[in-house]
């Protein structure tokens, strides 16, 4: 398959994955909505993911075609499937979730690095007020970051899934798009080992003591054992988004925010790079 084609079929597949998953979880939020959306909003968002799909499919068909003209090949193997075999048909559940905790691991400090040397283009993602599903998106840049950072690194690992390879992919894109999602489902207890919606809203939480905090996607293992993790009290859902620049409403807008907030027009409290907060919260 040459370079067009390959990036054809990711857009293909992508834009495929995306209807799915914000038609399922946009269903869910206005089912079990926690506050209001604008439409205005989710129009917004269905607009950048237009145009974000296709650059990440150039880019990830792009490194798909360097690495079989490399003849590189994965340097590391996790035999996931084969070492949860003896459980039998949950050998496939069991390989999904050490795969999924391992990309978080990559994912946790491309996110670190993000917040700390990116910020300003990480921003734009910051400074969504009305997160929802559709209205998750990041600036053009992430995908570009996102390779060099995320996918470059777990490319040269390779996990044998068994019968759970073909859902991994969609799993994982659904459950980092939930977790943005207003929703009064949550994971309840299980919020000690998985990142939900209420653990990830403190991720965006305009109050300062939660600032660099809560960087994992899916699990908390990370955020716990490099001393991040920031817990949610009972009812507690802060206001997001950034204190003195408002979230992009335009295409161009979201393209140019970051050389508006580099300039100053962002600068502010809660614009600056953000300072760690204090400990956590008590698990409830």
């Amino acid at each position: 398959m040459d370079f067009i084609s390959g990036a054809v079929e990711i857009a293909k597949s992508g834009y495929l994955g995306w209807i799915f998953v914000f038609i399922i979880l946009t269903a869910f939020e206005f089912l079990n909505a926690r506050g209001d959306q604008k439409l205005r909003g989710r129009v917004n968002g269905l607009a950048y993911w237009t145009v974000f799909i296709p650059l990440s499919a150039v880019l990830l068909a792009g490194l798909t075609w360097l690495w079989a003209a490399l003849g590189l090949r994965p340097l590391l193997s996790l035999p996931a499937f084969e070492a949860f075999s003896w459980i039998g048909p949950l050998a496939a559940v069991g390989a999904v979730l050490v795969a999924a905790i391992v990309n978080d691991f990559f994912f946790y400090w491309a996110h670190r690095f993000q917040h700390r040397f990116l910020w300003r283009y990480h921003a734009v993602h910051h400074s969504i007020r009305e997160m929802n599903a559709v209205n998750s998106y990041h600036h053009a840049s992430e995908a570009i970051v996102s390779l060099l950072l995320y996918t470059i690194p777990t490319s040269l690992i390779v996990s044998d899934l068994g019968p759970g390879l073909p859902f991994v992919s969609l799993a994982i894109w659904l459950h980092i798009v939930w977790i943005h999602s207003p929703t009064r489902a949550n994971f309840g207890p299980l919020r000690a080992l998985f990142v939900d919606n209420r653990f990830h809203r403190i991720h965006h939480s305009l109050e300062e003591r939660h600032f660099d905090r809560n960087f994992g996607a899916f699990t908390t293992l990370w955020d716990r054992l490099f001393g991040t993790a920031c817990f949610p009290g009972p009812g507690q859902w802060p206001a997001v988004g950034l204190a003195t620049i408002d979230e992009p409403r335009t295409v161009r807008e979201w393209i140019d925010l970051p050389a508006r907030y580099g300039s100053g027009e962002g600068r502010g409290k809660a614009a600056l790079k953000p300072a760690a907060g204090p400990a956590g919260q008590a698990l409830t």
